[in-house]
Formats: structure tokens, C-alpha cells, sequence
């Protein structure tokens, strides 16, 4: 709008000279024109690189707000993971347990059975060596009289 009021007193100078020296050309309506739309479209420009430039802020925000979910979704299936293998350790490290008892358990019966059979065993001894010997001498006796034989 200024560009045009500009243009109409400079128009009406131009016609006096006589026409040999030349004076600046005096923008015509479409120069002026084509120069508001430049400007206008360096302002569209402009916005569109700066609405790009938000975008692009927003979308990396989001990517680093979806990583940042993941990660802390893997960290906490890690935590699970990691609670069931503690847990399964723990019920296998009770299950040996279990095992290595019932294991002393056994030896711990056998050894007494062992036991009880060799104190039955050494009282029978007992008991039979204090029997009267009166069939080990007979014994002896029938082996004398082969050997006196031959």
C-alpha cells in the first residue's frame, strides 16, 4: 500500500523532462506486486521451516519418551527374570537340601541296623563261647584218631 503511493506522484513527474535524460524507472504495479508476493512467500517460508523444525522436536521428544517406556519395560521383565531364577535356585538349592538329608537319614538307619547286627552278632559269640565245650571235644577227639590212622 505504501509501494502505491509512492508510485502515483512519481508517475505524474515523469512526463516534463523531454524525454532524453532518464530519471529512475518508477516501479510499475506488478513489480510492486510481485515483490509483495516474494515477500509474502518468503514469510510462508519461513513458518514452514519453523512449523518443521517444532515437528521434528516434537517427534524426537516422542521417540525419547518411547524409548525411554521400552527400557523401562525391559528393566522390569529383567527384574521378573531374574526373581524366577532366584526363586527356582532357591527351590533347587532346597530340594538338594532335602535330598542330602534324607540321604544322612538313610546312612544315619543303616549305620544303627550295622550296628545292632554286630553287637547281635559279637553277643552270640559271647554266648557260644561260654557253652560248655563238650561237642568241641569230641570233635577234637575224631580228628586225633584219623590222623593216628593213616
Amino acid at each position: 500500500m505504501i509501494a502505491l503511493s509512492l508510485l502515483c506522484p512519481l508517475s505524474g513527474c515523469g512526463g516534463g523532462g523531454g524525454g532524453s535524460s532518464k530519471a529512475a524507472p518508477a516501479p510499475s504495479a506488478e513489480a510492486i506486486e510481485r515483490s509483495e508476493e516474494a515477500a509474502q512467500k518468503r514469510q510462508e517460508a519461513d513458518e514452514i521451516a519453523k512449523d518443521r523444525e517444532l515437528l521434528s522436536s516434537i517427534e524426537l521428544k516422542k521417540r525419547e519418551e518411547q524409548a525411554e517406556a521400552n527400557a523401562k519395560k525391559r528393566e522390569a521383565l529383567a527384574a521378573v527374570r531374574a526373581k524366577r531364577r532366584v526363586e527356582a535356585a532357591e527351590k533347587e538349592a532346597k530340594k538338594r537340601e532335602k535330598a542330602a538329608e534324607e540321604s544322612a537319614k538313610k546312612r544315619e538307619e543303616a549305620s544303627r541296623l550295622q550296628a545292632k547286627q554286630e553287637q547281635a552278632a559279637s553277643k552270640k559269640r559271647k554266648e557260644m563261647a561260654k557253652k560248655p565245650t563238650s561237642t568241641t571235644p569230641a570233635s577234637t577227639t575224631l580228628t586225633s584218631t584219623t590222623q593216628a590212622t593213616p
